[in-house]
């Protein structure tokens, strides 16, 4: 079976490694993924906050190519348009005057049934727990690991119906088949700050401080994401953190597929573990993983 596969804005940017990554993955677990055509911006936190219509029908017109094109499954790893496309269909199918406004903006049918899955539904529900533990060739063993949610993943749970929105586990059992250790830590799904990075970038700075603070406490040797903004913030702000709070901050944090990918025994240079701020090499070989 195919996927069509949404990779958004993100995955071909400033995410690339979370694209090249899920890509590996799936390729080494014979799931296809075949990249949406035309695929447009879902619009992410922009447009829905801007413009209610907007924000429904850009995220429901890739929903109207993917069943264009014959797809009757979409994958979005990015958590913003995974939670925006999950979003968007609900709003249709729940609202006639909704349907027929997005219907005329997009001058497309909307009466189309997609499943919307984020690639770790894609590892646990279509490919199955059981055969991942037989494929990995390459167990993390004496890695610890935090498991980070986030907020957009999980809610609102009526919508996104991905996991416990309180305490998810999803993450947490894909870490373990890899043969790491999941953490168990209280900042899981606390919000980073997303896209306030930019015009409120002290908060997030506090923000992320608490959820990596946490993590350390908690004994992890990395964090692991599958969002390209949470990973953005804590990545990226470890070393403005540091100097905010007069602290070292040097804990790596990875997309989930490259722990994934790492333990499936693929070559590290192509997941793309060289592109992060803080640099994961030297945990992963004292772990004797690489």
């Amino acid at each position: 079976m195919n996927y069509g596969y949404f990779p958004g804005c993100s995955l071909h940017a400033t995410a690339k490694e979370f694209n090249d990554s899920t890509k590996l993955v799936c390729d080494k677990l014979d799931l296809e993924l075949k990249e949406i055509d035309k695929w447009i911006c879902c619009g992410a936190t922009p447009a829905h906050t801007t413009n209610q219509e907007l924000g429904i029908a850009l995220p429901f017109a890739n929903l109207q190519l993917a069943a264009d094109q014959g797809f009757d499954t979409v994958v979005a790893p990015c958590a913003a348009c995974f939670n925006r496309l999950r979003s968007a269909d609900f709003e249709v199918k729940h609202s006639g005057y909704t349907a027929e406004r997005v219907g005329y903006i997009t001058g497309s049918r909307t009466d189309i049934n997609v499943r919307i899955l984020h690639i770790i539904q894609l590892f646990r529900d279509e490919y199955g727990y059981s055969r991942l533990k037989e494929v990995f060739s390459k167990p993390l063993k004496g890695l610890k690991v935090a498991n980070y949610y986030g907020c957009l993943l999980l809610r609102p749970s009526l919508v996104m119906k991905l996991d416990d929105p309180e305490n998810p586990v999803i993450m947490d059992e894909l870490t373990n088949l890899t043969g790491a250790e999941s953490v168990p830590w209280a900042f899981k799904t606390e919000c980073c700050g997303a896209s306030l990075a930019i015009p409120e970038t002290e908060i997030v700075l506090d923000l992320s401080k608490k959820i990596i603070d946490s993590a350390k406490n908690a004994g992890a040797d990395v964090i692991a994401v599958a969002c390209p903004l949470c990973h953005a913030n804590l990545d990226m702000r470890q070393k403005q953190i540091g100097k905010k709070f007069g602290a070292d901050y040097s804990t790596p944090v990875l997309y989930i597929t490259q722990l994934l990918g790492l333990a499936l025994g693929i070559d590290p240079s192509k997941l793309g573990l060289d592109s992060h701020l803080v640099d994961p090499y030297p945990v992963l070989r004292a772990k004797n993983i690489l």
